[in-house]
């Protein structure tokens, strides 16, 4: 995913309630990473394919994932937003709730009022 697309769709999760952040997996390799409440994380898109997927970890292990969403690789900003919060975590394999849950309170941007200037002011 594009470094600034995923910003943008942490910032939306954020919104929502969801805990997300960016994910830095390689040199130019960005996701997002989103906490879930009994200590996992799913990573989401972080390999460099058009499609939308995840691997969920617990302290550095494999314990779960999200296959391929098919036809993900067209989805908008809003689209991998409602797909990730709509994934239910509760098996190894993920699957798709037919909803979405209702919005938490949302939580603040990352970065507070230095943002910009941590990032070299990249936004557009």
């Amino acid at each position: 995913m594009e470094e600034m697309k995923a910003r943008r769709v942490v910032d939306a999760l954020r919104a929502r309630g969801t805990d997300a952040d960016l994910a830095h997996v390689g040199v130019h390799q960005v996701g997002v990473t989103v906490k879930l409440s009994d200590g996992r994380e799913a990573i989401w898109d972080s390999d460099d394919t058009a499609s939308l997927e995840a691997q969920v970890m617990r302290d550095g292990d494999l314990v779960g994932f999200v296959p391929e969403i098919e036809g993900s690789g067209d989805y908008t900003e809003e689209q991998i937003v409602d797909a990730i919060v709509r994934t239910d975590y509760d098996q190894p394999i993920a699957t798709r709730r037919s909803s979405a849950p209702a919005p938490e309170p949302a939580l603040p941007v990352k970065g507070g009022l230095f943002r910009r200037f941590m990032d070299g002011f990249r936004y557009r």
